[in-house]
């Protein structure tokens, strides 16, 4: 008889249990559903490389979709790539085409680990593809790790910092109280409401435009504020949500394009394929994505962290409706 909630109630993130995994599947649990999803596909991001032979030996087909993906894709795209070995040793095909046209193999060549599997003649990437791929890995390194929860930014095209503050129609922060309430926000990020500082913005130029940056708040995304930086170009607005997660914004010529994207969260099935490598090259670096998208080249995360080249403020007024 099968366990109750298909024999996996109370497994969490951790699916790197081999042993617990095979006990469970003794008593009934059911190889191709857990809570909705695949078994193999949580265990291909989640799960060590036992954990995933040993879902792999059970299911009916090792290259089953979920969100028009294989388990093996899922390994590709979160960097297991000891998983997506034993997926593969399974069974699972490496070149079967699936988002964008992008199969997990040729996928992988854009990636950390180009020699995952044994490569098919005549399969490569483009000399497009190749550029996309060093530039990010030459991106992410230079940005690093940092913590950006609760910021918000706008990265921009083709602009530096003095014309960005020209738009914004913004000036420098001068006034006492703004420069003790800009350093102990410094300090403290939620020293203060956020809806009384939210004024404040740092600009920095770099390589390919500027970055407009909030560490303590989602000033940067907001419609009013991409709308005037986009005029005549294109800007990638990110509010790293402590609530909600990631949440993106493209605005092009003053027009706002997209909002609520999900910047560093992976590929979707309806993507173009140049969509799927960027998701791929930045998954789970919201801010690189960002700085990628509009072209931008950071050497370093100054722009970002701070100390920007100037902080100002904006003027009063409704930033929300265009």
């Amino acid at each position: 008889m099968a366990v109750a909630g298909n024999g996996w109630a109370g497994m969490g993130w951790d699916w790197s249990d081999a042993g617990e995994i095979r006990r469970r599947l003794e008593r009934g649990a059911d190889p191709e559903s857990w809570n909705g999803s695949r078994p193999l596909h949580r265990a291909a991001v989640f799960g060590s490389p036992e954990a995933v032979a040993e879902l792999a030996c059970r299911v009916a087909d090792v290259d089953a979709l979920e969100d028009g993906v294989t388990a093996l894709w899922e390994a590709v795209l979160s960097r297991k790539a000891a998983n997506a070995r034993a997926l593969a040793a399974a069974g699972a095909d490496p070149w079967r085409p699936l988002l964008g046209g992008w199969s997990p193999g040729r996928l992988s060549l854009a990636g950390p680990t180009p020699d995952l599997f044994p490569v098919p003649d005549g399969v490569s990437l483009s000399a497009i593809e190749r550029a996309a791929a060093q530039e990010a890995h030459r991106l992410t390194a230079a940005l690093g790790e940092f913590y950006d929860e609760g910021m918000g930014l706008a990265c921009v095209a083709g602009i530096d910092a003095g014309e960005a503050v020209r738009r914004l129609e913004a000036t420098p922060v001068v006034d006492d109280g703004l420069l003790q309430m800009l350093d102990e926000l410094l300090e403290e990020p939620y020293a203060y409401d956020m809806d009384d500082s939210l004024q404040i913005v740092g600009v920095t130029s770099v390589p390919g435009g500027c970055v407009v940056t909030q560490p303590w708040g989602y000033a940067p995304q907001m419609p009013g504020v991409l709308a005037r930086l986009s005029a005549g170009t294109v800007c990638y607005g990110l509010y790293a949500n402590p609530k909600s997660g990631n949440q993106g914004s493209i605005a092009r010529h003053g027009i706002i394009e997209g909002s609520d994207l999900h910047p560093g969260g992976g590929p979707e099935e309806d993507d173009t394929a140049e969509q799927v490598l960027a998701s791929y090259l930045y998954h789970l670096e919201p801010v690189a994505y960002a700085c990628a998208f509009a072209g931008l080249r950071l050497a370093d995360r100054r722009a970002v962290t701070g100390p920007p080249d100037a902080w100002v403020e904006l003027p009063r007024g409704d930033y929300w409706n265009l």
